[in-house]
């Protein structure tokens, strides 16, 4: 029967999960070396008619060649669970396509895997570019590397004082003024407003395509971890073998 990758992915998770309980339980015992010791006495007495008394025993709790028999169970399903997860991915691989369009060709599922962590954090970015102010019309300055606006021409006025006449002079009396302040045209200002920041469809065409390569990319993956994963190394019965000197 044929297993596939995404199989070995599925289940590898609970193996480790319940081989590092495994160790940890049995390491708690081994720290504990006065449940491996044992005892058996008899009692003699020293005449024959002397007090009897009952054997006494201490049993021995735990053997260690138990507690590695466990332990070298447990490993040696996630050793070999891993080197087979390892092994089919090595030969894992697939094309990223986006609209029939091939992007990325046989990238293999570790990439697949760091493309899929890394783009949401792109996405994000690309929503905060700063776009165009739509209330203007801009277009763009080769020469400049920046979007403008037309020439917007507003004026600049200075504040000047003049003689108001309130009572015109007569031949009894002398005219009479009072200095005014007004607001007069000094000249114009002709603005060109300036910016760095990009047309807004043109942030909704990269935030659309970095939404296309993430499913795209997505989807390779699945392909990649189709990829037959038969092949399970005997990795845990060589390591314990050789630790165990077998």
């Amino acid at each position: 029967m044929t297993t596939k990758l995404n199989q070995v992915i599925a289940i590898e998770k609970g193996i480790k999960a319940r081989a590092y309980a495994t160790v940890s339980e049995e390491h708690k015992r081994i720290q504990k070396p006065v449940l491996f010791n044992g005892a058996a006495r008899q009692y003699r007495p020293k005449t024959e008619d002397g007090e009897q008394l009952p054997p006494e025993r201490q049993h021995v709790q735990y053997r260690v060649n138990d507690i590695l028999g466990v332990v070298r169970l447990s490993l040696s399903d996630l050793f070999d669970t891993t080197a087979q997860k390892d092994v089919a991915n090595s030969g894992a691989k697939a094309n990223v396509e986006v609209d029939g369009r091939e992007i990325l060709p046989e990238l293999p599922v570790t990439t697949l895997l760091f493309l899929e962590k890394q783009l949401p954090a792109l996405r994000a970015f690309v929503a905060e570019l700063p776009v165009l102010d739509s209330a203007e019309s801009w277009s763009y300055d080769n020469e400049a590397g920046l979007y403008k606006t037309e020439a917007v021409q507003t004026q600049r006025t200075q504040k000047v004082q003049e003689p108001l006449v309130l009572y015109p002079a007569t031949d009894k009396h002398p005219a009479q003024t009072q200095m005014i302040t007004k607001d007069v045209i000094a000249g114009f200002w002709n603005t060109v407003r300036q910016s760095g920041a990009m047309p807004r469809p043109d942030k909704e065409r990269i935030a659309t395509r970095v939404e296309k390569l993430l499913i795209a990319v997505k989807e390779a993956r699945e392909r990649a971890n189709d990829t037959d994963a038969s092949i399970r190394p005997q990795v845990g019965a060589a390591v314990f073998s050789y630790l165990l000197n077998e």
